[in-house]
């Protein structure tokens, strides 16, 4: 029996497509030759749609608390917003463009008596020129090629009694026929004998969806070879090898620069212009104050720059590829650091201490999965896992545990404030034993007392009395220590307090909206008051907290 595209059919929708990315991801994986071997695009299709999942379920879970009952627009929007802040690599981030120009048409749709065929038409046209605007450089034999023959194909479809559900399989067909011609296409594919991965990832979405609006279920793989429906696992292990061996051009830059940007119209193009000299595979998806921004680089650091002088970036992911290619490591390193950091200026500083940095928004914690890719990426066969918050200890347990399972050895250094992360990574030297480098982390880590200044956003009971909105917390070690009404004097306190049973090194993370003064009067009142002991300015960026503080 078919449905209506409503809300009920987009959650139904989000359900199934994870659920078929979860089976396809490491076929899609194996077959991933372009734009660079990194066998990772099903992966990052999988964790794109886990994002869009959790917002469509928030915005029903939203609307029950307040006795409503959501419409299209509030569900198709929030599995758009969803792939935008989730979205991973490349072909990750062309399907948040693609959920976006769906709802640019849906949004404004009400339905209609045939069942939202016709808007359904209308979005998937929409969605196949999104993807080619976000693209800097399009290339036929992809991911674009599929969605716009999955429009060709919904057009076409005649909707009749079957309404929406009908439009959907016909665009499913389309996209099927499609992926198997990339090879054909797009030289790269061809020398492997296989099909575009973000294109295989385009069919799952396009099959859930069909089988959402149609009321049934389908668990037949996607194709991923031109010459063979359903290949054997043997055929998928060729693909990875030739895949390992670099289909993609050996001499592409080194890094993934990947992070989400709040920034206008104007300062995005500009930001377009510069990073597409900077390097290639340039997409940036989005609009309305908020992009997710998709580069592969030699200069990671120039990537993350161009973005701070756009606008505010944050989420900022940086992956250095395996394999040959210009500034290039071996595939896999000994030894890694992965890092969760709260605001964007550390992401940069770990990024160049050389971590790979999960950078996160207030509220936003990083899912295990997220982190799991992010170990994933680090290619190492050891690493060292930087939670640097207590309330991610059990998420990065679940991490740790499932990337062991990959056999990657991690250990989790329990980092509970960022700036234990950053003693933890100073110490950090990958020449001596695994066991020794994870001792010598912890010990540092664990030698730095923590502290943070926030304001109150409203009274409430604290370890140091009532607070009021407005005030100045002073937390140290987690519990709230002092209150204040100026930044700068609570912060002294602070200092004082932690400084009187010792210390030599004082390190200040600035906030994103830290006053420009903080820091001079806040080393001279150390360099003042406590003789010997060194003080260490960073520009943080985070949104959490104006003031970090660490006392080694």
């Amino acid at each position: 029996m078919p449905y209506p595209l409503d809300a009920a059919a987009v959650r139904s929708w989000c359900g199934l497509a994870l659920e078929a990315l979860g089976r396809e991801r490491e076929r899609i994986d194996a077959i991933n030759v372009y734009p660079v071997a990194d066998g990772d695009t099903g992966t990052n299709l999988y964790l794109t749609l886990e994002s869009a999942a959790r917002a469509v379920e928030a915005a029903f879970e939203g609307h029950a608390s307040a006795g409503t009952a959501p419409g299209l627009a509030d569900a198709i929007g929030a599995m758009a917003h969803g792939a935008l802040i989730g979205a991973r690599g490349n072909s990750g981030t062309i399907v948040a463009q693609l959920l976006r120009g769906m709802t640019e048409v849906l949004a404004a749709a009400d339905g209609g008596d045939d069942g939202g065929a016709d808007a359904l038409r209308r979005s998937l046209r929409r969605a196949a020129s999104a993807t080619y605007e976000a693209v800097a450089h399009p290339v036929e034999g992809t991911v674009l090629t599929v969605a716009t023959a999955a429009a060709d194909a919904a057009e076409r479809a005649a909707g009749g009694s079957g309404g929406a559900a009908e439009v959907a399989h016909a665009a499913h067909e389309g996209a099927r026929s499609a992926l198997r011609a990339t090879p054909g296409q797009l030289a790269v594919l061809g020398r492997a004998g296989v099909v575009d991965a973000g294109g295989c990832g385009l069919v799952a979405l396009l099959g859930a969806l069909a089988d959402a609006l149609g009321g049934k279920v389908s668990v037949t793989p996607v194709a991923v070879r031109a010459d063979a429906p359903l290949p054997e696992a043997a055929g998928c292990e060729v693909a990875a090898r030739t895949a390992a061996e670099g289909c993609g051009d050996p001499d592409g830059p080194a890094f993934e620069v990947i992070y989400l940007l709040e920034a206008g119209d104007a300062a995005v193009a500009r930001l377009r212009t510069r990073l597409d000299g900077l390097g290639d595979s340039l997409v940036v998806v989005g609009g309305d104050g908020l992009w997710n921004v998709h580069v592969h680089v030699d200069d990671a650091g120039a990537a993350v720059e161009a973005g701070i002088e756009a606008g505010r970036p944050y989420r900022i992911r940086i992956t250095h590829f395996g394999g040959a290619g210009r500034a290039r490591e071996p595939a896999m390193a000994a030894r890694a650091v992965v890092s969760v950091v709260p605001g964007d200026g550390l992401a940069g500083l770990c990024a160049q201490a050389g971590a790979t940095p999960v950078s996160v928004r207030p509220g936003e914690p990083p899912a295990s999965g997220e982190l799991v890719q992010a170990i994933r990426q680090a290619h190492a066969r050891e690493v060292m896992l930087l939670p640097n918050d207590p309330e991610l200890r059990h998420t990065a347990a679940a991490a740790a545990e499932q990337a062991r399972t990959e056999g990657v050895r991690v250990a989790l250094i329990p980092t509970r404030a960022a700036v234990q992360g950053l003693a933890a990574l100073a110490v950090h030297e990958p020449d001596r034993s695994f066991d020794e480098d994870v001792v010598a982390m912890t010990s540092a880590a664990g030698a730095t007392r923590y502290a943070e200044l926030a304001v109150a956003e409203r009274q409430s009971w604290t370890m140091a009395g009532v607070c009021q909105a407005g005030d100045v917390l002073g937390l140290i070690d987690g519990d709230v220590a002092v209150i204040g009404s100026d930044l700068t004097r609570t912060a002294t306190t602070v200092l004082d307090r932690m400084l009187s049973a010792g210390g030599e090194l004082v390190t200040l993370v600035l906030g994103a909206d830290a006053p420009d003064s903080l820091a001079e009067r806040l080393e001279r009142h150390v360099r003042e008051r406590h003789l010997a002991v060194d003080t260490v300015v960073y520009e943080g960026g985070q949104h959490a907290a104006p003031l970090l503080i660490g006392v080694e």
